[in-house]
């Protein structure tokens, strides 16, 4: 069975995936009743998860850390210690980002780079990877998935732009490195069904290419057949800035994947935003939510 801690955007599409392809699938959520999960996905309570823990021979686990640390080892680590002990988990995922690397001057940073996170939700992130390594440690197998910016159906450049709030910010050499919700699923599902030996590995859940702001939201723009918003350079941009966007545009770096991909043997479903916009817009066209 896999459990997935946290219905939420990635852990919804990693359910839904794999309980189409024949797993047997609880998730939880702080408030199950407003959850409609998909077909053959059990919903169960975030606070009475420890049956599920016992029984799931997969564990995946998407929900952010507290200033507490990881909220499932806070919360059930008595259920986990004895799922690890019985030798019934084999395998964790946890989710975590491509921010434990910090800054990194625009270079490429690879699944063995030592990570340096320079901002403090990086920090908590990196502190609940280490909680799961030492759980885990000698157990089960660990996938530490360092993901890149999630998006996808209703988490796209598209709704900014429809909403006439998208900015074209100009900073040029600046690059984000991205991935489909999809293909989240896509490397959960791989790494489910492989066999593996109970020891930790790092693997980029980001896309084949890393790319500036701008120029996303301007071929998002042209998918819609709209003129894209004006370009603002950045210093110009940045005094209406958040100081949580401002904290994104502080570290640049380039996240490589070939050895995440050789490792779980597979091709991205959509290898650049391109592919992932187009399969974005498809699907709200086939909705009726596109213009």
């Amino acid at each position: 069975m896999l459990l997935v801690a946290g219905l939420g955007f990635a852990g919804m599409a990693a359910a839904r995936r794999a309980a189409a392809s024949g797993w047997t699938v609880a998730g939880t959520a702080r408030e199950p009743a407003g959850i409609v999960a998909p077909a053959g996905v059990a919903v169960i309570a975030f606070a009475a998860a420890g049956d599920a823990i016992a029984r799931a021979s997969h564990l995946l686990v998407t929900a952010p850390p507290g200033e507490a640390g990881d909220p499932l080892i806070a919360a059930h680590r008595p259920a986990l210690e004895a799922a690890l002990a019985a030798g019934t988990l084999r395998w964790i995922g946890y989710v975590s980002t491509t921010g434990v690397y910090g800054d990194r001057g625009g270079a490429e940073v690879t699944e063995a780079t030592p990570p340096a996170p320079g901002q403090h939700r990086s920090r908590r992130r990196l502190d609940a990877e280490a909680a799961w390594r030492a759980l885990a440690a000698g157990r089960a197998a660990l996938d530490l998935m360092r993901a890149g910016g999630i998006y996808g159906p209703g988490r796209s450049p598209f709704d900014d732009l429809r909403a006439g709030t998208a900015r074209r910010v100009l900073k040029p050499g600046h690059a984000f490195s991205r991935i489909h919700r999809d293909d989240i699923a896509h490397a959960v599902l791989a790494a489910i069904t492989q066999d593996l030996r109970p020891a930790p590995r790092v693997l980029h859940l980001v896309d084949d290419e890393p790319a500036e702001s701008a120029e996303v939201i301007a071929h998002a723009a042209r998918l819609l057949g709209m003129d894209p918003p004006p370009g603002i350079p950045f210093e110009e941009a940045r005094a209406r800035m958040s100081p949580m966007a401002l904290s994104f545009w502080a570290e640049n770096r380039r996240v490589a994947n070939a050895a995440t991909k050789a490792a779980l043997g597979i091709a991205w479903l959509y290898p650049t935003y391109r592919e992932g916009l187009a399969a974005i817009l498809d699907e709200e066209r086939r909705e009726g939510l596109a213009q």
